[in-house]
Formats: C-alpha cells, sequence, structure tokens
C-alpha cells in the first residue's frame, strides 16, 4: 500500500471521528449549550399594557393591574438548585414543582434554553418576598403580568374576558402567542383581541458565566419598544345596559338596544347577568360554563332563538304589501278567531273586522292569519314561488342568517322557504295551512333578541338599517369597516312602512300597550306572546321611539313572561324612558319590573326537563324562599 493512500485515508478516519464527537457534544449533550447559552444574550419580552374599554360617554369599564409570573428556563437547573428550599419559599411541594415542570417539557417547541411560566397569578406580596431570595435562583425570573381590572360588576357578556391561550390557539399566531400569553376569549376582549393586545417589546441583555446581567446588548440597538393597546370606546351606554340588568334580575331573557341611524348597540343584556369580576376568580369561568341549568355563559341577547311572536306580524303585513296582496284599504274579518281546515286560532282583539293600523294595535291573530295566506297564495300555479320571495323580504332585514355583529357569537334564526319544507314535510305534502301559524310569528319561525331589535329599527327607519356594532371608536378614531358603514336596503317599498308605524304607535294609544303610555315621549311597539312547549309562554315587546325621530329601537323577551304586556313591555319602556328622559319617572313601575322574579317557574321547568329523563328526586322541605342568596348567586342569579 502506498504511504499516500494510507496517509489520506488515516486523515479521513480522524476527520469523521472528529466530526462524530463534535455532532455528539452539540446535538446530544447539554455542555456547550449551556456554556454558550451563559455567556451569551437573553432576550426578555416585555408585555404590552392591554388597551382599556370604555362606554360610548368615555366611562371606563375595564382596565388592568397586574400580577407576577415566576418563569423558569430548564438548561439552567443545574446540580445544586435547591428545589426543596425553592418549593418552600413558593409554598408548593416538591411533588407540585416536578409535575409542572414534567407540563413544561410536554409543551409544544419545549426547548431546555427556552423559559417558560412556572407559576402565575402571584400577587404584590408574594412577589416581593420571593424577589428577596431571587439571587439564590438563576434559573428563575420574575415577569410582570398585565390583569384585567373590571370598573363594573355588570356586563360581563359584552365585555368578555382573557385567559391563557393553548395550544391550538398558538398554533393559530405562533408568531405572536407563547406559551402562558393571555388572550381574549369571549365579548369585545375576543373580537378586538388584535388592537386590544398591543405588541410585546424585546430587551437584549448580556450575561456573563455568573448570569449576572453586564448591560444591554449593542447599547440596546436590537431592542424592540413595546406598544400598548388600543383604547376601545364602545357604543354600549352603561346607564341603559346597568337598567336593563337590573330589570331584568331573577328572570332569564335579553334586551337589545339599537340606535337607528347608526346601528351602534346601546344595550345588550342576557340574564343570568355576569359580573366580569368573576373572571377573575380562578375556577369561575370553568363553573359558570358549565352550568347547564342556568347557562350563565349563554348570551341569551346574541344567542338565543325564540318563536317572535306577534312582533312579527308588522312584518307580514309589510310583506303583504310589497307583494301586492293587501294594502290600506283592506279588511279581514275577525269572529274572535280563524278556522283552518279542523283546526281554529282564538283572538282576544274583540273586533269584527279590522284594517292593518287597528289589526297591529289589537294584535288580530284573524288578520295576519288571512294576510299570510293571501301572500302564500299570490302565485296561484305557484306556493313555492310565493313563499320564496316571501322569504328573501323576511332576509332582506336581518332574519335567518347571522347578523355580521362585531361581536363572537350570534345564531341564524330561521326563516323557512319551499326547500326547507320539502325537506323536512316532504314535497308535494305541505300547503298553506299546514303553515299557516308563521303569519303570527309561530311554526318554523326563529330569531334572535338582536335580530328583532335590527329589525325594529328597519321599520323605524322605513326600510334600511346598518349591521348593528358594539364598538364606536378605536384610539379616538371612528369605526371605519365599512361592514357597519354601509346601509343595508330590505326589500319593501318605504311608502309601505307609514301605515306600519301608525299601528305601532296606537298599540299605546288603544292597543294592548296602553298601560305603557307616557307624555315623556312618543313610542311606537308591539306585544308578543311566544308559544313555548317547554312551560310558560315567552313575554316579547319591540319598540322604537320617539316616533317622529327615531332615538333607540329596543327588543325585550322574558323567557316564560306569560304575555308580552306583562313583563317586556313595561322593561322595554322603562329602557326608553331612561335614555330619552335621562330619569326613570315611572318608579312604581321600575319597583314591579325589579322586584319580580320568575324562578319558580324556571324551577318548574327543570323538575319537568329532570322527570322526562327519569332523573328528579322531589327533596325534602323544599320552597323558592328557602334557596340561600349565596346559592342563587352561584347559580348565575343577581340579588
Amino acid at each position: 500500500m502506498k504511504r499516500s493512500t494510507l496517509f489520506f485515508g488515516l486523515l479521513i478516519i480522524i476527520s469523521i471521528v472528529f466530526i462524530a464527537r463534535l455532532a455528539y457534544l452539540q446535538l446530544v449533550t447539554d455542555k456547550y449549550i449551556l456554556n454558550a447559552f451563559n455567556t451569551s444574550i437573553k432576550r426578555e419580552v416585555i408585555y404590552p399594557k392591554r388597551g382599556d374599554i370604555l362606554d360610548r360617554d368615555g366611562e371606563l369599564l375595564v382596565t388592568n393591574s397586574f400580577d407576577y409570573e415566576i418563569q423558569i428556563t430548564p438548561a439552567l437547573l443545574e446540580k445544586g438548585f435547591d428545589t426543596i428550599r425553592f418549593a418552600q419559599l413558593l409554598g408548593i411541594t416538591v411533588e407540585d414543582f416536578n409535575t409542572r415542570m414534567d407540563e413544561i417539557k410536554h409543551i409544544k417547541g419545549y426547548s431546555k434554553v427556552g423559559t417558560f411560566p412556572l407559576i402565575q397569578n402571584i400577587n404584590r406580596d408574594e412577589f416581593t418576598r420571593f424577589q428577596e431570595q431571587m439571587y439564590k435562583f438563576p434559573a428563575v425570573d420574575i415577569v410582570k403580568r398585565p390583569k384585567r381590572e373590571y370598573r363594573v360588576n355588570s356586563a360581563g357578556n359584552v365585555l368578555g374576558y382573557i385567559q391563557e391561550v393553548n395550544n391550538s390557539y398558538i398554533a393559530r399566531d405562533s408568531g405572536y402567542y407563547m406559551p402562558g400569553d393571555l388572550a381574549g376569549q369571549a365579548g369585545v376582549e375576543k373580537s378586538y383581541e388584535n388592537d386590544l393586545r398591543g405588541e410585546k417589546g424585546f430587551r437584549y441583555i448580556k450575561k456573563d458565566i455568573r448570569l449576572r446581567n453586564i448591560g444591554p446588548y449593542k447599547n440596546g440597538e436590537n431592542d424592540i419598544p413595546v406598544i400598548n393597546g388600543k383604547t376601545i370606546k364602545l357604543s354600549l351606554d352603561y346607564t341603559i345596559q346597568k337598567l336593563a340588568e337590573d330589570l331584568l334580575v331573577n328572570k332569564r331573557g335579553g334586551v337589545v338596544a339599537i340606535e337607528p341611524s347608526t346601528g351602534e348597540i346601546l344595550a345588550l343584556a342576557s340574564s343570568p347577568v355576569i359580573d366580569p369580576n368573576r373572571f377573575n376568580i380562578p375556577g369561575e369561568i370553568y363553573r359558570m360554563t358549565n352550568d347547564s341549568v342556568n347557562k350563565i355563559m349563554y348570551d341569551r341577547a346574541l344567542q338565543a332563538q325564540y318563536p317572535p311572536g306577534s312582533p312579527f306580524k308588522v312584518l307580514t303585513g309589510l310583506a303583504s304589501f310589497e307583494m301586492g296582496v293587501v294594502n290600506k284599504q283592506t279588511t279581514f274579518s275577525c269572529h274572535h278567531g280563524f278556522r283552518y281546515g279542523r283546526a281554529f286560532m282564538s283572538c282576544h282583539c274583540g273586533r269584527s273586522s279590522n284594517e292593518i293600523e287597528m289589526a297591529i294595535a289589537k294584535s288580530c291573530n284573524s288578520y295576519f292569519s288571512k294576510a299570510w295566506l293571501s301572500i302564500l297564495k299570490k302565485d296561484s300555479l305557484s306556493i313555492e314561488k310565493s313563499i320564496n320571495q316571501w322569504s328573501d323580504i323576511m332576509k332582506s332585514f336581518g332574519l335567518g342568517k347571522y347578523m355580521g355583529t362585531d361581536l363572537p357569537v350570534g345564531s341564524k334564526g330561521n326563516i323557512p322557504n319551499a326547500a326547507y319544507y320539502d325537506y323536512f314535510l316532504g314535497e308535494g305534502k305541505w300547503n298553506s295551512f299546514s303553515i299557516v301559524s308563521n303569519g303570527i310569528g309561530q311554526g318554523e319561525i326563529l330569531t334572535t333578541p338582536i335580530q328583532m331589535a335590527n329589525y325594529t329599527a328597519a321599520i323605524a327607519n322605513k326600510g334600511w338599517f346598518y349591521t348593528p356594532h358594539i364598538v364606536k371608536e378605536i384610539d379616538g378614531k371612528p369605526l371605519k369597516d365599512s361592514a357597519y358603514t354601509t346601509k343595508n336596503k330590505v326589500l319593501v317599498d318605504p311608502k309601505h312602512f307609514e301605515p306600519m308605524i301608525k299601528g305601532m304607535e296606537m298599540v299605546f294609544t288603544n292597543g294592548t300597550g296602553r298601560r305603557y303610555l307616557t307624555e315623556d315621549f312618543t313610542q311606537a311597539g308591539k306585544t308578543g306572546t311566544a308559544e313555548n312547549p317547554h312551560g310558560q309562554d315567552h313575554s316579547i315587546f319591540v319598540l322604537f321611539a320617539p316616533v317622529e325621530n327615531p332615538k333607540i329601537a329596543i327588543a325585550v323577551t322574558i323567557e316564560n313572561g306569560y304575555w308580552g304586556s306583562r313583563w317586556a313591555a313595561p322593561i322595554a319602556s322603562l329602557v326608553a324612558e331612561q335614555y330619552l328622559t335621562d330619569t326613570i319617572k315611572r318608579k312604581y313601575l321600575y319597583d314591579r319590573m325589579v322586584q319580580g322574579d320568575l324562578r319558580n317557574e324556571y324551577r318548574k321547568q327543570e323538575i319537568e326537563r329532570l322527570k322526562a329523563k327519569g332523573w328528579y328526586k322531589k327533596p325534602e322541605n323544599y320552597s323558592i324562599d328557602s334557596i340561600t342568596k349565596d346559592t342563587i348567586y352561584n347559580h348565575g342569579f343577581k340579588i
């Protein structure tokens, strides 16, 4: 063998061994990683101040306070780290510490040289005590973390909350979020997360081999400044929001108020009411989310779907006018009801014949059932064509589809068409009489309170609306999103609205809502009693005021509230009174609403549900009065 060949062979072998050893030291062991880390640069995160949330008048609703978080770098847990003393200092066990470290190792993207949250929500006193001993634990840092501070005790469904992000949340925006970060999970906090969160800052610090700071890296040239979150001003009027929630005490339902000229949401109350301060109590979000009885976290103003009942009659009237099957001079007879086939729909209007205005004022079932049949018979050869035209008109009011608000939850409701009935009843197996109850807002029609408030605003505007939205300004600049600044025009000619509005005004002068007439402002509204197969009927009411220059449109739904004028109508009228006159003069009415209590109805309903499942066992010596205030509060009712 030639010497040159041997020489090059040995050289190749030595090179391979050297490379393998180098790879082992750098990729398999932590020795050189740790040495490099100890004498290199550490990046410190500077968390931004989350944006404040104000109401439309500038009242501060949500701001920030701070807690502290202990973070740990696994690569710095060298031999000699006093785990026992560290655990004692934190008030945890060594087992707790080891469990948390094991959890950290299973975080996606884990690296020994990374920094991860170990203990969160440390208060100032605990921080001060630990800070004095921090030099003994070089693997540990303390970071100041923002915490939401709520300046109000209601509107939790609107404001929402922030919570630690999970792995799926991080995966959606891994360029920003890291384990331990907080982000909006509901309400405005979620919808406007990108505006509220701000942008993190980063500071690069040089460390010596003993992990002591030896100054900023390159005099801070590479530091990234923190950008605080933007201040958001809501369209919410907290005064009427609070009033609406007070009026909903010990009831379930929703109150929505909208400014017709802008689509701005003035109130969005859902009951049981959520005190947002509960979001900061460990375990409360989980408990509220899993309350299957009261469904506290279920926003009834946005998500609950109810038959609209008689307020829908106004839309039936508009559709019948637009489709040319009814006009202002049309009258329909009513002899205490309407007979169709073998069935009979009773009516209490007390009149033998009605025109549209009086039919609305007296809520005549017979008139609107016959108007509905006229709609379906418009095309004598095709009921499908007629109902589809009607369905398109209804959907132009924002019904039967998602509203597209700037809040993270909602429901479509239901406006049926021919395809719907062909699917559920069978093609050729349905006719006008089998769906006659749609004309009075029953049958297969479902709407949410915000949809009802919106179509009431569209009536007030005589044929147009802006998509409802809760944010008014961001950092002092008006909301410019075209989704909320573009007029939506309904498929009804403006000339058809005047008789409907007149009829709604007559509801207060000589109709079903006359008990709530006031001399301080004019009102146009419609009572509703929506049939409910699970207990007492729902109480529903829609209203706008003043009639001559509408400034507020309101929809109220009270579950199991018997009839529209009992609960929903007075609540709507009081909300309008507060907004338009800045006071409540009808104190007697306010007191009656606040003291009203429907919990016994809900208890009956829950018992029936449990009986149907075979789960009910009658308790001994039980009465609604025996429930403690704490028990009621913990089940979502506000005392």
